[in-house]
């Protein structure tokens, strides 16, 4: 067991330094960015009435208006989404709401509002930049987006928001993201490779090159696919192109869910398609959950003082991974104290979403978002 825990450790304490190399080589967007590229700002909605006002008042704020045009597509809001927005643009120069369609068969709802924007933007537009609705942008966001695409090289570049959680629930999921990228994946590395294990991104602020979009196929390449991000920046690659993540921290926040409840049913609608998430979870809870809980049991019970002391080494080198990745993002120190509890968490939702897959019962906003695995 001792030498069980200190490879535990080992591990940890490997993903704790890959980590800091990680932020420390982390794309940041330019300072004192210009508008300069012509760009088509798009925003899909549905049932977004309470959380849109921010949003969209932000992204008419943009230091990028000049050059900036902003489409909002309403995907068939029952709560008066439409009519917020129409009152917010009202009187706005380059502005529109869309109102979108349903998705046809093989498509998903989120890559089809996407796909439909993309349609109606500026044939003009050199870059698409697609936003969510739970998403707060600073007034330089999107000039420092597009800046940060053209000056990297990059087709495809998302800047990933400071993530706000509130409740137990949020903090003990939400920092999840960003450590999980920062210790998993070889941010330049993965920049380069056309792997498909080596991609991430997140659709909360994506900035895309409109020749690599069309080249990419666009949202018609990912029309079925629930984590339409990842899909897109994979779709990207297979075309000859390179994407990644950057450091949005200043540039953007997003609070993505309000309490448990929507933690749980935001997440199992998809983690059941993330890349290795049902080999992944037991991996992180024996590297991650095992070392203290066999410290505790140990030390309660007066066991091998060399399982307490692995043990321990093993939790301590876990919150060491993740209070770098807290302070590269701008999440809570102190809530890396907690990362065995997250990691739990975690466990708890890929098996949700896995049984809730199998059982067709996945959903968000009312549309079905899975099939079943036999299918």
């Amino acid at each position: 067991m001792t030498a069980l825990l200190w490879a535990c450790a080992a591990l940890a304490a490997l993903g704790a330094v890959h980590a800091a190399a990680n932020a420390a080589l982390l794309r940041r967007p330019p300072p004192a960015p210009r508008p300069s590229s012509r760009v088509s700002v798009l925003l899909p909605v549905r049932d977004e009435a309470g959380r849109i006002e921010p949003c969209l008042t932000a992204l008419l704020a943009q230091t990028a208006r000049p050059s900036m045009e902003l489409l909002v597509l309403d995907d068939g809001s029952t709560d008066g989404t439409p009519d917020v927005v129409e009152r917010l643009l009202a009187g706005q120069p380059a502005t529109r709401l869309l109102r979108g369609s349903e998705p046809p068969a093989g498509w998903l709802g989120k890559p089809y509002a996407c796909r439909q924007l993309a349609g109606a933007a500026d044939r003009g537009s050199d870059v698409l930049v697609f936003v969510d609705a739970d998403v707060v942008l600073s007034p330089h966001a999107v000039a420092a987006t597009v800046a940060l695409l053209v000056h990297s090289g990059l087709d495809l570049v998302s800047p990933y928001p400071r993530q706000h959680a509130q409740t137990v629930g949020e903090r003990l999921v939400q920092p999840l993201l960003q450590w999980s990228w920062l210790t998993l994946l070889p941010l330049r590395l993965a920049e380069r490779s056309r792997r498909p294990s080596l991609s991430a991104a997140n659709g909360q602020l994506l900035a895309v090159r409109r020749e690599a979009y069309d080249r990419a196929g666009g949202h018609e390449a990912v029309r079925a696919e629930v984590l339409d991000d990842i899909a897109l920046v994979r779709a990207v690659k297979r075309a000859g192109g390179r994407g990644g993540l950057a450091d949005g921290t200043g540039l953007a926040t997003c609070r993505m869910y309000h309490g448990w409840r929507e933690v749980f049913d935001g997440y199992t609608k998809s983690l059941w398609a993330a890349p290795g998430a049902a080999v992944l979870a037991p991996l992180l809870a024996a590297v991650y959950v095992l070392p203290p809980v066999a410290a505790l049991v140990a030390a309660l019970a007066g066991g091998p003082a060399g399982v307490v002391v692995a043990g321990a080494a093993a939790y301590l080198a876990g919150v060491a991974g993740r209070v770098v990745a807290a302070l590269r993002t701008g999440g809570r120190v102190a809530d890396a104290l907690a990362h065995p509890l997250s990691i739990v968490a975690f466990v708890a939702l890929v098996a949700g979403s896995l049984v809730r897959r199998r059982r067709a019962t996945l959903s968000w906003k009312g549309r079905p978002v899975g099939w079943p695995a036999s299918s």
